[in-house]
């Protein structure tokens, strides 16, 4: 897994991956965005709903954890062997928006990712047991949780919407 110098250089690189990510959408059509084939796991609106679902729970996560409640990953109603379940949650709840809206919601997420994690300590970030949310048995610290549902997922699945351009329009 990648690894960074400085909570600058992961904020960079999350921006960087997210303006790729999300240019991928610019030719989506909307009577399109629920489109399924065989050759790309997720629709679209499922390709958006996706990165906000996951982008929306790291950010409650550490909003819960701030405010003093106990936090379980990745959400009461799904454990980690039901991440297909979390799934679904996801697109029931983004899929309802528009490709324009879902593409503003994940912007305000990033940008709100962006913003809480220039106010953590390079400790906070990443020293491992910072965070009872991001203490699992893996011991990952927080800046590993933020790439692998931010940076990593921006860089695959823009493959992914790519392929299904190409496939479909």
């Amino acid at each position: 897994m990648r690894t960074y110098e400085n909570k600058q250089e992961l904020i960079a690189e999350i921006k960087k991956r997210y303006e790729k990510y999300d240019e991928e959408f610019e030719q989506v059509p909307e009577p399109l965005k629920n489109k399924r084939i065989e050759e790309v796991d997720k629709t679209p609106s499922e390709n958006l709903s996706y990165q906000l679902g996951w982008t929306n729970l790291i950010l409650q996560w550490e909003k819960d954890e701030q405010a003093g409640k106990v936090v379980q990953t990745p959400t009461p109603e799904y454990k980690w062997n039901n991440l297909g379940g979390l799934y679904q949650s996801f697109y029931e709840t983004y899929g309802k928006y528009s490709i324009a809206e879902q593409r503003k919601l994940l912007r305000e997420s990033v940008d709100e990712v962006c913003i809480w994690l220039e106010t953590l300590s390079d400790e906070e970030l990443f020293d491992s047991g910072q965070r009872k949310w991001a203490t699992t048995k893996a011991m990952w610290p927080v800046y590993k949780w933020v790439h692998i549902n931010t940076v990593a997922p921006f860089t695959n699945f823009r493959t992914k919407i790519r392929k299904w351009k190409k496939l479909v329009l």
